[in-house]
């Protein structure tokens, strides 16, 4: 790929604005398949036509492989042919990885979203190796995630470009904090990058990335799909003044030393939407947090309302 000068979009091979969704659970922490139906439809309905599901925000780390799988399936029959699913099926285990990645493919998946396995911290062979066996193993088309804060392993340019030539390696979902990086992938690659970071959005968008993987998107997708509207329109300082109201919350939800997947369960519920308790050792919000999202949200939600109207 040489210049993205948007006279030719970007390839979105899952959409362009996405939720990672969180897993709802039921007060008793047992799977909540109708609420995620529930929260799958509104989402949609709102904006998103991508969710990634049994990502981290789903609490991947704490659900049974069945349970993935009877997620993916659920949120297919509510939500169609409307929206992509990409399933999360990233574990610091290859063969476990495969097994699930052929479990989402028989389930209804449209895609894998596949991290670098954590903990082991595998170095730049070895982490291609798994990634490429991944992709052999079934027809389903990757999203590699590359988020070095939470596995410890960077996947490297250099490596993003050699995974770029497997066929079935289409995107990846960047959460590096390092623009000139990834700005080096989409000059040699025709991978499609998708913003993991939500204060992140509109700048790698600008520089030719397919979209996003929001997880503020829970609470807040119309925002998200506007700004993008905004900029494919080439209203650029509406899609900037746009981002900047999502920051409040962003910040809450995102950088106040706890997980976006609390966060967002707190909002969901103060909101009366699907979503129940984190499950252990991740522990609910406080009080007092979820007043402070209340108000975040409450205001961005006004901010948003002449667009609207």
């Amino acid at each position: 790929m040489t210049t993205d000068d948007r006279t030719s979009p970007a390839p979105r091979p899952f959409g362009r604005t996405l939720c990672a969704m969180v897993t709802p659970f039921t007060e008793a922490g047992a799977l909540d398949l109708d609420g995620a139906q529930r929260l799958a439809d509104r989402l949609v309905s709102r904006g998103c036509d991508g969710l990634v599901l049994s990502g981290t925000t789903g609490e991947s780390p704490t659900t049974t492989d069945e349970e993935k799988a009877a997620l993916v399936t659920a949120v297919r029959q509510a939500v169609g042919d409307r929206a992509s699913l990409v399933a999360g099926v990233g574990t610091a285990d290859t063969r476990h990885t495969v097994e699930l990645a052929l479990a989402a493919e028989k389930s209804g998946a449209d895609g894998l979203l596949v991290a670098a396995p954590y903990y082991s911290r595998p170095p730049q062979d070895a982490l291609e190796a798994h990634f490429r066996e991944v992709a052999d193993a079934s027809g389903l088309p990757l999203m590699l995630y590359d988020i070095p804060g939470r596995t410890g392993t960077r996947i490297e340019p250099d490596t993003l470009v050699r995974l770029a030539g497997h066929p079935r390696v289409v995107a990846v979902k960047d959460c590096s904090y390092d623009l000139l990086g990834i700005q080096k992938v989409l000059a040699r690659t025709d991978l499609a990058c998708y913003a993991g970071c939500d204060e992140q959005i509109l700048a790698l968008y600008a520089l030719g990335a397919a979209g996003c993987v929001s997880t503020v998107a829970n609470v807040a997708p119309e925002a998200f799909r506007a700004l993008l509207d905004a900029f494919d329109a080439g209203d650029t300082r509406e899609a900037a003044g746009l981002q900047r109201r999502t920051i409040p919350l962003t910040e809450l939800m995102m950088a106040s030393g706890l997980p976006g997947t609390v966060t967002a369960k707190a909002l969901l519920d103060a909101l009366d939407l699907p979503a129940g308790p984190v499950r252990a050792p991740l522990r609910p919000a406080s009080p007092e947090t979820t007043a402070g999202l209340l108000t975040a949200h409450g205001a961005l939600t006004t901010a948003l309302a002449p667009a609207r109207t």
